[in-house]
């Protein structure tokens, strides 16, 4: 996959200082460790989202602690532990996890979920349609 390719048709820049923006002084942790958040934090600076930490699914209880990417692992079933005001999902495919985790492993919490990087409504649509 071209990272900078699929960023720049997205407009990941622009949405990055909207999320700057938007996000400021919010306690955030992102979820998912993949090559996309990877190819992110080595092209993008993320120093202005006060981010305290990842989660990942692969990431084991005994990964609590350590680091990666330069972030504080954070096991998932500890994120609302650290009472984070978003959770950034960090995947192309984040529809699913958004939902999962909008409706129920954050449901009756402040905890916002939003993507990392956003996909059009539009190109939803047509992904649905492809399957």
């Amino acid at each position: 996959m071209n990272f900078e390719r699929y960023l720049l048709q997205r407009g990941f820049e622009k949405y990055l200082k909207r999320l700057n923006k938007k996000l400021k002084n919010k306690k955030i942790i992102v979820y998912a460790a993949g090559a996309l958040f990877q190819f992110i934090c080595k092209n993008y600076d993320l120093s202005k989202l006060n981010i305290i930490g990842i989660s990942d699914r692969k990431f084991v209880p005994d990964d609590s602690g350590k680091t990666f990417m330069g972030y504080k692992i954070i096991p998932l079933d500890k994120i609302k532990e650290y009472n984070p005001d978003v959770v950034l999902i960090a995947m192309q495919e984040y529809m699913t996890i958004l939902e999962d985790f909008s409706l129920g492993l954050f449901k009756n919490t402040n905890i916002k979920v939003y993507p990392l990087v956003r996909v059009s409504i539009l190109e939803s649509i047509k992904k649905i349609w492809r399957k």
